[in-house]
């Protein structure tokens, strides 16, 4: 049996994303527009919820295209508000059009959005060494500067918190345990 972090243990869908995903290094826009839309949703609830729902997010929101999500109009709006399929919160429906319209801008500005996130972290990985989830931080000074940087370029949703779990997903920082099978694997990725 494989160690991993504890988190992942007794849950198919937690430790399919651990091992697969979680801490792996994501330099390609399209990724890391469609982590910023599900961190969007995850806000104040279980990021399970989401996972479950992550196909069913893929569909409502045209795969996470951004030029299409940016030109939502209101009937669109509307019909995700409806989707039983996703979390139907109005506000962070509505988030998710205007922070692709500033992902987008942003993408423009620095000719990938990828080159403007990963300068939070000076281009590559933070490889830490925990040993226990409680040395786990909820933020950290990295997430506090993207947190204000983002809001300062008008995205919603951003707070440090939801900065420091987008870092963690998209493996700005490698936040696997040192006893998991998946802390060399993925800091050999950095």
């Amino acid at each position: 049996m494989k160690n991993r972090c504890s988190w992942a243990n007794g849950n198919d869908i937690y430790r399919d994303y651990h091992d697969k995903e979680w801490g792996v290094p994501l330099y390609d826009d399209q990724p890391l527009f469609e982590a910023i839309i599900l961190d969007t949703f995850q806000a104040g609830l279980s990021w399970i919820i989401v996972l479950k729902k992550r196909e069913n997010f893929r569909k409502a929101f045209d795969g996470f295209d951004a030029n299409k999500i940016a030109n939502y109009d209101e009937k669109k709006i509307e019909q995700l508000i409806h989707d039983k399929g996703i979390i139907r919160n109005q506000l962070k429906i509505r988030t998710c059009v205007t922070n692709a319209q500033h992902f987008l801008r942003i993408q423009k500005e620095h000719g990938t959005f990828s080159r403007y996130i990963w300068q939070f972290v000076g281009g590559k990985p933070l490889i830490n060494r925990r040993k226990k989830l409680s040395e786990l931080p909820a933020t950290s000074k990295e997430s506090d500067t993207m947190s204000k940087a983002l809001k300062e370029e008008g995205f919603k949703f951003v707070g440090t918190t939801i900065c420091y779990a987008f870092m963690q997903a998209v493996g700005m920082v490698n936040d696997h345990m040192v006893d998991c099978f998946r802390y060399r694997e993925v800091s050999q990725h950095s």
